[in-house]
């Protein structure tokens, strides 16, 4: 780093500068001191379009984060890292379209936006996470050099550029300082069991190789980019592929379906106990939707525009909540994970068939659900009420409300989707009606140990449910 001193003592960082004609310019402003105004506050280190390259850097490290997050969440077992990494990517994605607004509002060049420039190595490694080789590795290189790396440029951001001129910035990027604390935070302690359970050599190996590569990059930081390092993929990466079955938490009872009547039409959904049952065992099974969201919006991210990154990874959080809503009444009914059926068969009706066709399947089989189950949403709310059970009409009306929220994105998305491709945008209830198909003709896999084996599992609950309730009394 080169430090110039000028003739009114103004100290000035060359290496964190971007244009080096600056340099000239500030040498120029000293020589003409004695006929010009001028001061050496520190807030003019950066101008308008230096500004708007920095957060431009920030945009697509945070796009490029997210995308394989999302397309990670199907292989991680452990159910609260899904649901956490679903509000990250949510979180991560707010963030990206403040970044983004905010370098339009700078008046940068729209086409600019849409390539990474002199950062293009830099992106490329934010990508290639995606490819890391195992659970642990990919967890390592997030949470231990990534992330950091993100957090520590903020930082330096908030603390070098001007709060007044820069004022919106500051704002936002202050809470995703906050946030990137957070999220290390939690990677931590998942790293920690992720590697107490599996060999920590070939994982500890990737994200050192990541580690090496930022550094070669010059990292994300405050400075000029401009690196000519040569683009090639990182040793020991495994090309990612869309998972045909999904990962499950081992804490609840693992199966493909969740509850008598998916597989079994004279099997009531019930009303009283048996509906605040079911719907609460229904609301934890959106693990599937989390999973979903989290591989169409990775599938789609350089097909559709930006703007479907930003509603997918809503979706995506969304359900989680949902998803988080379940367990959380589950448990404080008193039930044992164990005795919590977890199934994956409405995410295995959609991958069961061409490797192709799966993104468009997930998505389509997403709009199918939230279409299918919307009408139903009102009437168990009321139902809920008329129980005295204000958490779970609290939790379906908002799931209602969400619901509403992704019939509408499914349907543009769709439409969208199948013009990009050249085809009719008004056939997507076509596909709508395919996934219906494939979510059908999977049920119809259903062996009778599994349907025996599940009204089990379902009795017992009812049966606990029942006790709790007359021990109550």
């Amino acid at each position: 780093m080169h430090v110039h001193h000028g003739t009114l003592g103004l100290r000035i960082d060359t290496g964190s500068i971007r244009v080096a004609g600056r340099i000239d310019l500030y040498r120029e402003n000293m020589s003409h001191a004695s006929e010009f105004l001028f001061t050496a506050q520190p807030r003019s280190r950066w101008m308008r379009f230096d500004t708007a390259q920095l957060l431009k850097r920030f945009f697509f490290c945070e796009r490029s984060l997210l995308v394989s997050e999302a397309a990670w969440i199907p292989e991680i077992a452990s159910l609260e890292i899904k649901s956490s990494l679903a509000r990250y990517i949510w979180q991560s994605a707010e963030n990206a379209h403040a970044l983004r607004q905010r370098v339009f509002e700078l008046r940068f060049p729209s086409r600019l936006l849409e390539e990474e420039g002199t950062d293009h190595a830099l992106i490329y490694l934010f990508n290639a996470v995606k490819d890391s080789p195992s659970v642990p590795a990919f967890l390592l290189s997030v949470g231990k050099v990534l992330l950091p790396a993100l957090r520590d440029a903020y930082r330096s951001y908030l603390d070098a550029s001007d709060l007044i001129a820069d004022g919106p910035t500051h704002r936002f990027l202050s809470l995703a300082l906050a946030e990137k604390t957070e999220q290390i935070s939690a990677f931590e302690l998942w790293i920690r069991s992720a590697l107490s359970q599996n060999s920590e050599t070939d994982a500890v190996a990737w994200a050192d190789e990541v580690a090496q590569r930022l550094s070669a990059t010059g990292g994300v930081g405050v400075g000029p980019s401009g690196s000519t390092l040569a683009i090639h993929p990182l040793p020991g990466a495994k090309a990612y592929s869309i998972p045909v079955h999904p990962a499950r938490d081992q804490r609840f009872w693992p199966c493909r379906f969740y509850w008598p009547d998916i597989v079994d039409p004279s099997y009531a959904y019930g009303t009283g106990m048996q509906l605040q049952l079911r719907s609460a065992i229904s609301h934890v099974n959106e693990v599937w939707a989390i999973e979903a969201g989290g591989v169409i919006l990775s599938a789609f991210a350089d097909v559709l525009p930006w703007e479907w990154i930003h509603n997918s990874a809503r979706w995506t959080y969304d359900e989680s909540r949902h998803c988080r809503m379940g367990y959380e009444r589950l448990m404080g009914w008193g039930f044992d994970l164990a005795e919590i059926p977890l199934g994956t068969y409405i995410y295995e009706s959609a991958t069961s068939g061409n490797a192709s066709d799966v993104p468009t399947n997930l998505l389509g089989t997403l709009f199918f659900f939230e279409t299918k189950n919307i009408r139903h949403k009102p009437e168990r709310t009321r139902l809920f009420h008329s129980y005295g059970d204000r958490m779970s009409e609290h939790d379906m009306d908002f799931d209602w409300a969400d619901e509403t929220l992704h019939a509408s994105y499914g349907k543009r998305w769709l439409k969208e989707l199948l013009a990009v491709r050249g085809r009719d945008p008004s056939a997507y209830d076509e596909v709508r009606q395919n996934c219906e198909k494939l979510v059908n003709d999977y049920v119809g896999t259903a062996t009778l140990a599994e349907i025996s084996d599940l009204k089990r599992i379902a009795d017992q609950l009812l049966h606990r449910a029942s006790t709790a309730c007359r021990e109550r009394i």
